[in-house]
């Protein structure tokens, strides 16, 4: 995802182990620790009209690979606050991001409501 594609898709069969983000060094960026930089670009995006059920296995391929990321939650956040509008970034795809962040718009608007009811309560 990081660094261009290599000429063959390769997952690693090694799990990485994970570190909390407070004990991980603070002063490199947490995608130096991502473990797509050392996987296949192409197995993060879409090549041009590629088939669904081609996709659908690429997209799990690179869950996989998030799956076992020391920073995915770092890496979900980043593709969340960007947004990112293509890729599997944090284990989800595009469309789960979309699915995500309209989710988070609809909690907020009701802890508006909320908060601005219980306001209208103590006022009156």
């Amino acid at each position: 995802m990081l660094q261009p594609p290599h000429s063959s898709l390769q997952v690693a069969a090694v799990p990485a182990q994970r570190v909390p983000a407070r004990e991980r060094d603070q002063e490199a960026p947490w995608h130096t620790e991502a473990v797509c930089r050392r996987d296949e670009a192409g197995l993060f995006f879409a090549p041009s009209k590629e088939p669904t059920a081609a996709r659908l296995s690429r997209e799990e391929a690179a869950k996989r690979v998030c799956a076992r990321c020391p920073v995915m939650v770092e890496c979900r956040e980043h593709a969340l606050l960007q947004p990112e509008p293509y890729g599997v970034w944090g284990g989800l795809t595009a469309a789960e991001r979309r699915v995500v962040l309209a989710r988070r718009r609809r909690r907020e608007l009701d802890l508006k409501k909320s908060a601005r009811v219980t306001t209208d309560r103590i006022a009156g």
